[in-house]
């Protein structure tokens, strides 16, 4: 595969895992099986390699203010060594990317990008930097990241004298050692299940990925893909970039509003989502159980009594409560729970329900 781009991790799995594109990276989609790496993950633990993940380093001494201008969220309530989901937005209210941002000073932050949006993020974040007393710099290919999720992940850490005791729910912790080595951990993940991210030097991320799977054995640990990673986000019901989220959604109709933060004095896209919110919506994320049998995919179309009214963002076959699940978009006047609609699946119409979402609720330790 010419061109594509690896991972500090790729040679440790190349053997091992399928391999497939991912926004220009050779990834694995999946080692044993994906059903069998989702269960893994919901009832013991999965080792993920993300490293694909996109770091940018924020830095200066109007950092906190640069950021709380270009995000959606109130960057200004976030303590040190805490984690915060936010977004970015264009003029017109569009979602440019769905970030985490890390704060360890109030003139240091890290943002975390989605893999297909990196580039992008960084070339819009830089422009609207320039007026502002911070360095914005690329850390991507020195940093690798790891993410061990799952019920026992703490027990696995815990067990290689690594204390997660104080990282609560959205922190981390970056002095932490595992293997002798100096790594960044974060109570974070995109799975529904307790779990931790794990970011270390990219050239000890190789031996990092055998000793955790070596010791975490006994606790159920398996490396994990990419498919089961979208199976287990999407029961959660996560929102992934280029499905849920693009710049062609708006974050109040797709169920992000508890992460803006209107009362704000400004950020880009604020004017347009209070125009958004005083018109009031018109389309809304549904979660839909299929009632006939059939999987509704990406992009298949959502009906009521014969009219159109939405599409499928994401659809699949739930592996933990064994139904067919789907999130849409569809017009808001359709959108009340236990409403009956159809979904188009090859030119046929397939009865389905609309249904609260998250699909799956875990509770753990926050």
């Amino acid at each position: 595969m010419t061109g594509q781009k690896r991972t500090p991790l790729f040679d440790c799995y190349k053997d091992r895992a399928r391999i497939v594109d991912f926004a220009g990276w050779d990834m694995p989609v999946q080692f044993e099986g994906i059903i069998q790496e989702h269960h893994s993950v919901r009832n013991k633990a999965g080792l993920f390699d993300v490293s694909h993940m996109g770091e940018l380093e924020i830095t200066g001494s109007e950092a906190e203010l640069f950021l709380n201008t270009i995000l959606t969220n109130d960057i200004k309530k976030l303590s040190d060594n805490k984690v915060q989901y936010t977004l970015l937005l264009n003029e017109n209210a569009g979602i440019i990317d769905d970030i985490l941002v890390y704060k360890y000073s109030k003139d240091k932050y890290w943002i975390i990008a989605n893999a297909s949006n990196k580039d992008k993020d960084l070339s819009w974040i830089k422009r609207q930097a320039k007026d502002f007393a911070v360095s914005v710099k690329d850390i991507s290919s020195s940093i690798a990241l790891l993410a061990l999720q799952g019920p026992t992940a703490s027990e696995i850490l815990a067990s290689i004298g690594c204390d997660t005791t104080t990282i609560k729910f959205f922190s981390f912790d970056s002095s932490l050692y595992i293997n002798n080595k100096q790594c960044m951990v974060s109570r974070t993940g995109y799975t529904g299940e307790d779990g931790f991210e794990i970011y270390v030097n990219a050239g000890d991320a190789a031996g990092l990925w055998d000793f955790l799977l070596d010791k975490g054995k006994e606790y159920g640990l398996v490396p994990a893909g990419l498919g089961c990673r979208d199976t287990l986000r999407f029961e959660a019901s996560l929102p992934l970039y280029g499905q849920e989220l693009s710049e062609d959604t708006n974050p109040l109709e797709v169920g992000l509003t508890s992460f803006v933060a209107l009362n704000k004095d400004n950020f880009i896209g604020k004017e347009a989502l209070v125009k958004i919110k005083d018109k009031g919506l018109k389309r809304k994320l549904v979660g839909l159980e299929m009632i006939d049998r059939g999987i509704a995919r990406t992009g298949y179309e959502v009906y009521y009594e014969g009219e159109k009214i939405g599409f499928v963002t994401s659809g699949n076959h739930s592996p933990s409560l064994s139904k067919s699940l789907a999130m849409a978009l569809i017009d808001i006047k359709h959108s009340n729970l236990d409403s009956n609609v159809e979904v188009l699946i090859r030119k046929k119409m397939h009865k389905a329900k609309i249904v609260e979402m998250p699909f799956y609720k875990k509770k753990y330790k926050r």
